[in-house]
């Protein structure tokens, strides 16, 4: 616990000094922080220690690919005890990393001079987003990793600071980017939920605990899942303009979410084997009637004899009939996409109580989980969104 707390002390050093709000009472109403101008942004890459020098991946590249694989892999996200690991494959990278508009300076990573080796990583991809209205082009940050041995060196910060100097060289002036600790100041904080598809295995690895006074054959009883109730097909690339229309109408609900073009919709919801699956249905006139999407990020599992990994479905994104407003269409909609990840193989589907993910949570058999993911804006003063009024989600 001393870490963490040690941890988001160090990082609260590093904030207090960049144009976020410091707490929320600094938000009084929507807005820029700092007005910026390109002509303002200095010219030269920020310094590193004298040991490092800043690499631009090409992650279509293999080796710069597997680098990058290699080092979030064994340095990114863990649970408190480090048993847990996300375990992002390489082509979810090359998906994730290039959605239109890319740019490869933005895909911005640190080598040690002498070996080349690559032992840190930052991104940014641009998004448009509307927020309480307001529209705005901005990047959203992610893949933020450092080697755990140079961890004292203090690179996070000159990360940041360099891939925003990049960003601002373009025009770009705003963020958006999650963590799963407090930072100042979160504009909102969503909780992470649970649905066992593979309830023996989860319990052997130790991701969760078989209830007291229960059977292992009835807690595998309690998770089944047998009758669907839509026809989803998987969604091919005839189904993109619907699937837009369908998926920006949807999100327009929320007071935050992402604006999505159908080029934006074609990259990132078309099916990809292994990284991404979507689905629809479809009327008898074969126009489309609901999406839903869901992305594969396994977890590496430390010591355990048996099993590897977890492979977890994470809910991306899903636009039912009626927009929700059928809660019973919704649940279906969400029973079917559980079936589908379950006929998948996966493990496992995590999902955050944003949107209206509260309308099927409870009657679907999610469980809450311990994590807390925390949404931040850069440059920009936001009133608090309630999770419910919460429309985007990062990968």
């Amino acid at each position: 616990m001393q870490s963490k707390e040690k941890k988001e002390k160090e990082a609260h050093k590093f904030w207090n000094t960049q144009p976020v709000p410091q707490n929320e009472s600094d938000v009084q109403e929507d807005g820029v922080i700092e007005h910026k101008e390109v002509s303002d942004i200095k010219q030269e890459p920020y310094k590193l220690p004298s040991d490092f020098e800043w690499y631009l991946v090409d992650i279509n590249n293999e080796k710069d690919r597997t680098d990058v694989y290699t080092l979030l892999s064994q340095n990114y996200v863990e649970d408190s005890d480090a048993v847990f690991r996300f375990d992002y494959s390489p082509e979810f990278l090359q998906w994730a990393l290039q959605p239109p508009g890319w740019k490869q300076d933005w895909h911005l990573g640190v080598r040690v001079a002498s070996n080349k080796k690559i032992v840190a990583f930052i991104s940014g991809i641009p998004a448009n987003l509307s927020v309480h209205e307001s529209k705005l082009h901005l990047v959203e940050i992610n893949f933020l990793c450092v080697h755990k041995k140079l961890r004292s060196k203090r690179l996070a910060p000159v990360l940041i600071k360099e891939i925003t100097r990049r960003v601002n060289l373009t025009g770009i002036f705003q963020a958006v980017y999650t963590a799963g600790v407090n930072l100042p100041t979160p504009i909102s904080i969503c909780r992470y939920f649970h649905r066992p598809l593979n309830p023996k295995k989860l319990c052997e690895v130790g991701f969760s605990q078989l209830p007291h006074n229960t059977t292992m054959a009835s807690h595998i009883k309690k998770y089944k899942l047998d009758v669907s109730f839509l026809n989803l097909q998987p969604m091919q690339e005839g189904d993109v303009s619907q699937v837009t229309a369908l998926l920006n109408e949807f999100l327009s609900q929320f007071e935050f979410h992402q604006v999505f073009s159908e080029e934006e919709v074609r990259h990132m919801m078309l099916p990809i084997k292994d990284v991404v699956f979507s689905y629809v249905a479809k009327d008898e006139n074969d126009n489309v009637t609901d999406f839903t999407a869901f992305y594969s990020l396994p977890s590496s599992i430390a010591r355990n004899p048996k099993h590897t990994h977890i492979h977890a479905a994470y809910l991306f994104y899903y636009a039912p009939k009626g927009l929700g407003k059928d809660q019973t269409r919704s649940r279906h909609l969400m029973n079917d996409t559980l079936i589908l990840a379950k006929q998948a193989n996966f493990d496992v589907v995590n999902c955050l109580g944003l949107s209206h993910n509260q309308q099927f949570l409870d009657e679907l058999k999610f469980g809450k989980g311990d994590g807390y993911l925390h949404y931040y804006l850069y440059n920009y003063r936001c009133k608090t969104i309630q999770p419910e009024q919460m429309g985007l989600v990062m990968l």
